[in-house]
């Protein structure tokens, strides 16, 4: 069981490698699509064929990363679980990715199921009326080239499982002398390409099935309209301390349970997926539809992430003891300036989400209600993060249609609802968030920037206990041969915002966003590539 929470973690982690580039993708794209909006930037602007030359690169730059969405996170699906030797897991998950729709697509084919075969015009000549047969023919895309399933990034995620676990059990067999030089890693694309096809003919034959399950989720979050927001948007906060909202998360971006639309006689599935579409092809995704997919989208976090923990984080610098405030000061307004201009809000919530229940729950609720609220004022602002960055690009950039305004109206509202609700039970409650830690609990004096790297290494056990270390956007991600030799308090010295022991070998320390220069160098002082 513990094993298995492990490699949960480490799958979570993988997920957001792909997901930070396409989060950049995307406000790029939010940018070029106001840039051709006429009501923002003129006639005269829209007419210039220069600058919408770059502009229409850029879309088509944006639209590549977005079409080959199910191929990246087969690729970080293999990197985030394999053991080692992870460039040739990266390497065999690619290949394993095409050869098993190449089984998907072969027994599509014996079933008399071809890219000709399944048009929408093809299948009313079958006898199928207009909208059964466009719902059918969305079924099936062009993958790589490969007619097959339509299984967005799901079917990445499940040809990267299928090939790591090949390749956890495959990367060092030793064959005979005479053919050693296939053996080893080179051993593991070489089995991929053998089982790959053959799991893509099983799952074409059980995909029907699967995708029906998941329509049948995704209808019954839709039919629940601004009650699934606010389920999503509560469930999201409260799995932040483990790190599973990461699952959450792409679970809706891409899958249909997050929606369903199409776009030029092809399905696209996930709320994420949708938005994102809408801004490469304008036009082409009815404004209702993309509303539908935003609703699970940064709406719902910019009232909480710019206004909401901004005055929490006040609430918790006015509620420590006066010989501290210098202290919680730079910690509050770092945490504050990060979760309003960015939406990352870790380094934040670590401060009290541990320390205070009736806080947390607090805070998730409020989430919730927040995506509720936004989705009944109609807004349709998408990406991730939620941030002011967001909220610009994609509100504001966005024109009328977006009413971002109300996102503001919520976060005046909430700045007081935070700042008076926290403050009342951090005094009620006694919570000790940070200056107000008991006598017992005093922090530690913080080491200096030139020792942090060492004392991180001595507060995980010293480098002999240290297998492996990776970060997501907040958090060091460290397995540890030996967890009893993981020391918190001398972490805690070292900046972090929080520690977390999620498996027997498994920890994570809370940096916020200069996290990957802290990984970088942790790694290049332990000699890790």
């Amino acid at each position: 069981m513990k094993q298995f929470a492990s490699n949960v973690h480490a799958f979570g982690k993988a997920l957001m490698m792909p997901i930070s580039v396409i989060a950049a993708a995307g406000i790029f794209l939010g940018v070029a699509a106001a840039l051709q909006n006429p009501a923002i930037t003129g006639e005269a602007f829209a007419g210039l064929p220069l600058p919408q030359l770059i502009i229409g690169f850029i879309r088509k730059v944006a639209g590549a990363l977005f079409a080959n969405l199910p191929l990246f996170f087969a690729v970080a699906s293999a990197i985030g679980l394999a053991k080692a030797e992870k460039p040739t897991a990266a390497f065999a998950a690619a290949i394993g990715f095409i050869v098993m729709h190449v089984g998907v697509s072969a027994t599509l084919a014996a079933q008399g199921l071809t890219a000709a075969t399944t048009t929408p015009a093809a299948l009313q000549q079958q006898g199928m009326d207009q909208t059964a047969a466009m719902m059918q023919a969305a079924e099936y895309i062009q993958m790589l080239g490969i007619f097959t399933y339509n299984m967005s990034v799901l079917g990445g995620v499940i040809a990267g499982l299928l090939t790591v676990v090949i390749h956890n059990h495959c990367y060092t067999v030793q064959l005979p002398t005479a053919i050693a030089f296939f053996g080893g890693r080179r051993f593991v694309p070489i089995v991929t390409v053998l089982v790959l096809p053959l799991a893509g003919v099983l799952l074409a034959l059980i995909w029907p099935t699967i995708g029906n399950g998941i329509a049948w989720v995704g209808e019954l979050i839709g039919k629940s309209g601004q009650y699934g927001a606010f389920l999503y948007g509560s469930s999201e906060r409260l799995l932040i301390p483990t790190g599973l909202h990461h699952i959450l998360n792409e679970t809706v971006r891409f899958t249909p349970i997050g929606g369903v639309a199409t776009v030029d006689g092809q399905t696209l599935v996930g709320a994420l997926n949708i938005f994102n579409a809408s801004l490469t092809h304008p036009g082409s995704v009815p404004d209702d539809t993309v509303r539908e997919a935003t609703r699970f989208l940064a709406q719902g976090k910019i009232p909480v992430m710019m206004f909401g923990l901004p005055a929490a984080a006040l609430a918790i610098y006015r509620c420590a003891r006066p010989a501290e405030k210098q202290r919680v000061k730079a910690l509050m307004l770092a945490g504050a300036l990060t979760s309003f201009s960015t939406g990352i809000t870790e380094p934040l919530e670590f401060c009290f989400i541990f320390v205070s229940p009736v806080l947390y729950i607090l805070h998730a609720v409020l989430s919730g209600l927040s995506f509720m609220l936004m989705s009944l004022m109609h807004l349709m602002i998408g990406n991730i993060q939620g941030g002011a960055i967001d909220l610009v690009v994609f509100g504001i950039l966005g024109g009328s249609k977006t009413a971002w305004w109300w996102s503001i109206v919520l976060g005046l509202v909430y700045l007081p609802v935070y700042y008076y609700s926290f403050t009342f039970i951090i005094r009620r409650m006694r919570v000790e968030t940070p200056g107000r830690e008991s006598a017992d609990q005093e922090p530690a004096a913080t080491v200096s920037a030139d020792e942090r790297i060492k004392t991180i290494i001595s507060g995980l056990g010293g480098a002999e206990n240290i297998s492996d270390v990776d970060c997501c956007f907040t958090r060091l991600r460290v397995r540890v041969n030996d967890m009893q030799q993981v020391a918190d308090e001398t972490l805690m010295t070292t900046g972090a915002n929080g520690v977390r022991h999620v498996s027997e070998h498994d920890v994570q320390v809370i940096y916020g966003p200069q996290v990957e220069k802290i990984a970088a160098e942790v790694k290049a002082a332990l000699g890790i590539g």
